[in-house]
C-alpha cells in the first residue's frame, strides 16, 4: 500500500498595508437629509454652503500669513527689501502696480516655528508683505494673497458677481512693515542716452 502523497502547507500571503483613505473636510462630510425635520436640513444646508467656506477661507489665509513671516523673518535686516521680502512696484504717477520678490540673498536660512506662529497671528504687522484689493462700491478684502495675481482674480470675481463683470475702478492694496514704509523711495533711474561723437570739420 502505497503511503498519501503529502501535500505541502500553503504558505499565507503577507497582506499588504492598507492606506488610509483621505479624509474629507467634517464639514464636507455633512449630509443635506432629504426627509426629516426642516432645522436638521436646515443646519446641513448651512454646514456645507456657509461653514465649510469660511473655514477654507481661513485656513488659507493662516497659510499666506504664515508664507510671508517666513520671509520677513528671512530677510530681517536686508537693505533692499528692508525686512519684507518683497519689493513694490509702483508706477509713473506713484500707484502700486504690484509686487515682486527680493532677489537680495536671504539673512537666516531657518527660522523657528514659534517666530512665524508669533508673526502671523499676533501684532499690527502679520499681514505685511501680502496684498488686498477694494471696489468703489464699499467691498474689500484684507491683505491675504501673497500674488498679485490671486488678488486680481478674487477681484475679477466679485465684479462678475456685483457688476455684471464690467470693471468700476477696482484696485490693490498692500501692507507693509514700519521699516519699509519709513523707507526712502528710489526714484527710478533715467534712461541712458548715447550721444554720438561730432565729427571733425574737414577744411
Amino acid at each position: 500500500m502505497t503511503p498519501a502523497k503529502r501535500k505541502p502547507a500553503r504558505r499565507s500571503t503577507a497582506t499588504k498595508r492598507r492606506k488610509p483613505a483621505a479624509r474629507k473636510h467634517p464639514a464636507r462630510r455633512v449630509k443635506i437629509p432629504r426627509g426629516g425635520p426642516i432645522h436638521a436640513r436646515l443646519g446641513s444646508w448651512l454646514v456645507l454652503r456657509v461653514v465649510a467656506p469660511m473655514v477654507d477661507t481661513h485656513r488659507d489665509d493662516i497659510r499666506s500669513r504664515k508664507d510671508a513671516a517666513i520671509v520677513r523673518l528671512s530677510h530681517r535686516g536686508c537693505p533692499k527689501c528692508h525686512g519684507e521680502g518683497m519689493i513694490a512696484t509702483r508706477g509713473k504717477s506713484g500707484e502700486f502696480t504690484g509686487s515682486k520678490s527680493c532677489t537680495a540673498k536671504p539673512a537666516q536660512q531657518t527660522v523657528s516655528r514659534w517666530q512665524v506662529q508669533k508673526a502671523a497671528r499676533f501684532g499690527t504687522e502679520k499681514r505685511a508683505g501680502l496684498i488686498g484689493w477694494t471696489c468703489p462700491c464699499g467691498k474689500k478684502e484684507k491683505p491675504r494673497y501673497r500674488d498679485p495675481k490671486q488678488a486680481t482674480k478674487a477681484l475679477r470675481a466679485h465684479e462678475r458677481k456685483k457688476h455684471g463683470g464690467q470693471s468700476v475702478g477696482g484696485g490693490w492694496t498692500v501692507q507693509q512693515t514700519e521699516a519699509a514704509a519709513l523707507a526712502p523711495s528710489q526714484p527710478t533711474p533715467a534712461p541712458k542716452t548715447s550721444k554720438a561723437p561730432a565729427k571733425a570739420a574737414t577744411p
